[in-house]
């Protein structure tokens, strides 16, 4: 491994010495780094001179591995901005959670040292692409989930829904989340939808507080395209792609299907679907 690009999160003010200690550890293994330039500019604020590069996100340079310095939600950045490279993804956890990393800050030289050895593997995470039929996304790509709410209104909406182009419901309520297995555990379980291991090749359709009890989560095949068209007493609806929201007007149109290309995430050989259950959802804790 020779270079490393960097993404981070400017909320975690506390860490900053840790961070620029970490930079100082790889390139005294002789991994060249560059920092996403606004993280850079975060990190590097009040130092009198600095020689660490920087990189506008449009513009990722080549390099065998992004580093995500952060939460879930810079992890899902991360992944905005490289996946279509095929480039690897180690998340390092600053936040409280961090169910995408594989470890946190305070381990980073084992967990750096670990991958700098080859001890560790690479899953390869399916995600979702969106088009709409009257406004242009511009960043469409989704590891998580493509989620259909309400904008600034009580009025329910009513979503169309088509399956491989054959008719399968309109959901009334809410909103609809469609899930790729690796958001199973984010908004989707936070609505009832079921847990997925991240490897599967599917995908979740769950109902966000649906107006009829028989509307309950479906799972189908990941090379289904769903076809979403919204209806409701507003003007728009919001579709929100990983937390960014795009604002489309009712009775436009929604394309979602699985992206052209997925996200490479490394995990430590010591990291298993079953530990993460357990470790980061806490199953099997007496909760009593």
């Amino acid at each position: 491994m020779k270079q490393l690009v960097i993404f981070g999160n400017s909320f975690h003010q506390g860490d900053v010495n840790d961070v620029l200690k970490l930079l100082e550890h790889l390139r005294e293994r002789g991994i060249k780094v560059a920092v996403e330039q606004q993280y850079h500019q975060f990190l590097t604020a009040g130092l009198q001179a600095t020689d660490i590069p920087s990189f506008d996100p449009n513009n990722v340079p080549d390099a065998d591995m992004a580093l995500s310095l952060g939460g879930d939600g810079t992890f899902l950045t991360t992944a905005m901005w490289v996946s279509r490279q095929g480039m690897p993804i180690l998340g390092i956890n600053l936040g409280h959670l961090g169910y995408l990393t594989a470890g946190h800050l305070d381990e980073n030289s084992n967990i750096i040292d670990d991958v700098l050895a080859g001890n560790y593997r690479i899953e390869e995470r399916s995600m979702l692409q969106v088009a709409c039929d009257q406004v242009e996304i511009q960043h469409p790509w989704a590891l998580n989930e493509i989620a259909i709410l309400r904008h600034d209104t009580s009025s329910m909406l009513d979503m169309e829904t088509r399956l491989r182009s054959h008719q399968l419901t309109t959901y009334r309520g809410d909103g609809l989340i469609v899930s790729t297995p690796t958001g199973s555990t984010a908004y989707n379980m936070s609505v009832g939808g079921p847990i997925l291991e991240p490897t599967t090749s599917c995908l979740v359709l769950s109902p966000i507080s649906p107006h009829s009890l028989t509307m309950r989560p479906l799972v189908v095949r990941d090379d289904s395209e769903i076809v979403v068209r919204t209806h409701s007493r507003a003007t728009h609806y919001e579709v929100s792609i990983d937390g960014e929201v795009t604002l489309c007007p009712t009775g436009s149109t929604l394309t979602i299907s699985r992206a052209p290309h997925c996200a490479r995430v490394i995990q430590r050989t010591s990291n298993n679907f079953a530990n993460t259950l357990r470790q980061k959802l806490l199953w099997g804790t007496d909760q009593r």
